[in-house]
């Protein structure tokens, strides 16, 4: 019996080690073509940014629809090509306004055509689902169109989110300890979030302080915020994926799963950073807002 146990745990062992190497293949062919496209900007990061929406979209739909639904996929995708269009012409409001439209439009369109008869709730999901791409499509395309401060303000994002997820891994798996909430994703720890919070604010004030900004006591303080609610888009997503019985949301990037287990924390923190920029210097130049204090 005991063989069979130490069989058992070599194997998870290895299998772990496998899915590291893969996670970090991945991000090394993957972060040099986002950063590429970032610093060029243009029409072709709002494709980037339009592509991956896209991609959310589709898995959230194989996710809360069992399957590529066109019901939700049709009305979501013309809505994120079209609100991508009217970002690229500097209509934020109208682009807005159209994913909104949009995911009523997904959410009655699931409702009144078969197969099936969907109740409200299932609605309500199909709905939420442009809502969510929506959002990796305003926060870092609007942040971006900020021609003085908009590549500053990504790559600030990126160090802070991305210093997160390494540092909470690293953290977590060496310290170990509490469960941060284990019925929702078992193994993240507090060790992990802590770790992550202190290696995203290094992170995001490492970019700053090599473009130049001097205030370091705003920029920690955001990347704090940012690296929390980063960490919460992470447990959202899992405890979606939770609710419909799924481990990841897609295969599509090896050792991470979907675009959605890859994004999930990016995408709450640039909708968060966009709205702090917005606030403060409207949304012309949203990225000065969040970085110029």
């Amino acid at each position: 019996m005991s063989e069979t146990y130490q069989r058992d745990g070599a194997a998870s062992e290895q299998s772990r080690a496998n899915g590291l190497k893969l996670r970090v293949v991945s991000a090394g062919v993957l972060a040099p073509v986002v950063l590429a496209i970032t610093y060029a900007g243009g029409a072709m990061f709002l494709a980037l940014c339009t592509v991956a929406a896209g991609g959310i979209l589709w898995e959230w739909t194989t996710l809360v629809a069992r399957r590529p639904d066109t019901r939700i996929l049709v009305p979501g995708c013309i809505t994120l090509v079209v609100a991508a269009l009217l970002i690229g012409l500097g209509l934020a409001d109208a682009a807005l306004g159209m994913v909104a439209v949009g995911a009523l439009l997904a959410g009655l369109t699931f409702v009144a055509l078969p197969p099936g008869e969907p109740r409200l709730p299932e609605a309500a999901w199909a709905g939420s689902g442009i809502l969510f791409a929506g959002a990796l499509l305003f926060g870092p395309a609007l942040l971006r169109k900020d021609p003085e401060w908009g590549l500053t303000a990504l790559l600030f994002l990126f160090a802070t989110v991305w210093s997160t997820d390494i540092f909470a891994f690293l953290s977590g798996r060496a310290i170990g300890g509490p469960k941060l909430w284990p019925r929702v994703s078992p193994n993240k720890t507090w060790s992990g979030a802590i770790g992550g919070v202190i290696g995203g604010v290094a992170g995001g004030s490492a970019v700053a302080y090599a473009s130049g900004i001097d205030t370091l006591g705003m920029i920690g303080a955001m990347g704090f915020l940012l690296s929390v609610l980063a960490q919460a888009g992470d447990l959202f997503e899992s405890a979606v994926k939770r609710h419909f019985g799924a481990k990841d949301a897609g295969t599509l990037i090896p050792g991470h799963g979907g675009l959605m287990d890859r994004l999930d924390g990016f995408l709450v923190a640039a909708v968060a950073a966009l709205l702090i920029g917005i606030l403060r210097e409207g949304a012309g130049a949203a990225a000065r807002g969040l970085l110029v204090w």
